[in-house]
């Protein structure tokens, strides 16, 4: 059945955004307003919540577990677009069978460095902390550790594969690549996926460095938190499929499930004047790393489900590649050296020069990690929309919704 999108704005909707307010839990602040005990969770009642939905749909209870995991850490980090709000996409694919909960995952060691596993379309999560373990095991053998996987589906969010890497004193990078969302420099047809890179170093009195970033001015979720709200998006994120820039985030959206042409910008924009060819290579080396490299799918084929010219015993399926390295950093010097400097930079960015019109300087992870520590103590939110679709998600499934904070503290 062919997907459809149907935008939330109309095409002449003037911006909404209001002046001088800051991004958190990737909607305004000025028309959020939705922090109450209502709308906030404990994470272990949305990890329960979402194990269970997935275990009524055929996971068996620790790959429901595992993917609870990377769903909801994306909403503590307050990364919603990444978070439980893709429960129902995930339902959608096992439903249609090319996401295959419990599947064997076939693992391959050419190397005592180095890894392959064939993740047989099973959770993406799944594969994906198969891959960083392995890959940190091997690192704590040989130095370094690079394991690749086929034939997968989407992962989360790649810095929640990092941080495992980190909690054993490592520094690791993890790649995937995506559904063809964004345009090449001078393109107007999406080739490349998003294709994000996380890279995390341990500090030591410091919060680690955890970079996490799309190739793309801005990730697919991020549309979609736009058009949920009914918001005009800025110019620059995206081009229509005459390849001029956009505004309304639903055009886009269908334009991409129709692969009508257009799409997001890469990392830089829209030409090479800012770099734009720069976010175009960062995400062609992923796709090369995680598509070519892995053995999966590249390009225009990944989660191109409508491809008739399939090779003989390949089922139709996203055939999503990642990529993970890990690196034990005792090989170089004694760890605790390498984390005295890398507090001694993260000390010398956030001590120097700020902005006149801003008050601190931030270091990649450092944001999130804040959130975390926040939304631990005082429980996640989620956005009414969302909410209302895990609802709906739960009287289908059979499975109880989640308490919220205040139902807890009643």
């Amino acid at each position: 059945m062919k997907r459809q999108h149907t935008p939330k704005i109309t095409t002449d909707l003037i911006s909404c955004e209001s002046p001088n307010t800051e991004l958190m839990h990737e909607v305004m602040c000025a028309q959020c307003g939705r922090c109450g005990r209502d709308n906030k969770f404990l994470r272990e009642d949305l990890e329960m919540f979402t194990a269970g939905v997935l275990e009524a749909h055929g996971a068996p209870r620790e790959e429901a577990l595992t993917t609870a995991r990377v769903l909801v850490q994306a909403d503590s980090r307050g990364i919603s677009s990444h978070g439980i709000a893709r429960l129902g996409r995930y339902l959608k694919g096992i439903e249609a069978g090319y996401i295959r909960p419990g599947v064997e995952m076939r693992t391959f060691s050419p190397t005592e460095a180095l890894g392959v596993i064939d993740a047989h379309h099973g959770l993406g999560q799944v594969a994906g902390e198969q891959a960083m373990e392995l890959a940190i095991a091997k690192a704590k053998k040989t130095g370094v550790g690079v394991v690749t996987v086929r034939n997968s589906n989407h992962y989360g969010i790649a810095g929640y594969y990092v941080q495992k890497a980190l909690e054993h004193g490592m520094a690791a990078f993890s790649m995937t690549n995506s559904a063809p969302l964004v345009i090449p420099t001078n393109g107007a047809e999406a080739l490349l996926g998003t294709n994000p890179i996380a890279f995390g170093i341990p500090a030591d009195k410091q919060r680690p460095v955890l970079v996490d970033m799309a190739t793309s001015v801005v990730p697919r979720g991020k549309l979609e938190v736009y058009d949920r709200n009914r918001q005009q998006m800025p110019v620059g994120w995206a081009v229509d499929e005459f390849g001029y820039d956009a505004q309304n985030p639903g055009r886009i959206l269908q334009n991409l499930l129709e692969r009508a042409g257009g799409g997001i910008l890469p990392l830089g924009g829209r030409t090479e004047e800012f770099g734009g060819h720069k976010g175009y290579g960062l995400a062609l080396m992923v796709d090369m790393l995680c598509g070519v490299l892995s053995g999966s799918a590249f390009g225009s084929d990944v989660n191109n489900l409508n491809r008739t010219d399939l090779p003989q015993g390949e089922i139709q399926a996203p055939r999503v590649g990642h990529f993970f390295l890990a690196l034990d950093v005792e090989r170089f010097m004694p760890a605790s050296e390498l984390r005295s400097r890398v507090d001694a930079y993260v000390e010398m960015l956030k001590s120097s020069k700020v902005a006149l019109d801003r008050e601190m300087i931030f270091v990649h992870g450092e944001k999130e990690q804040v959130r975390a520590e926040l939304h631990e103590k005082d429980g996640i939110p989620i956005a009414d929309n969302v909410l209302n679709a895990l609802r709906q998600i739960a009287e289908k499934s059979k499975v109880k919704p989640p308490v919220t904070l205040a139902q807890r503290q009643h």
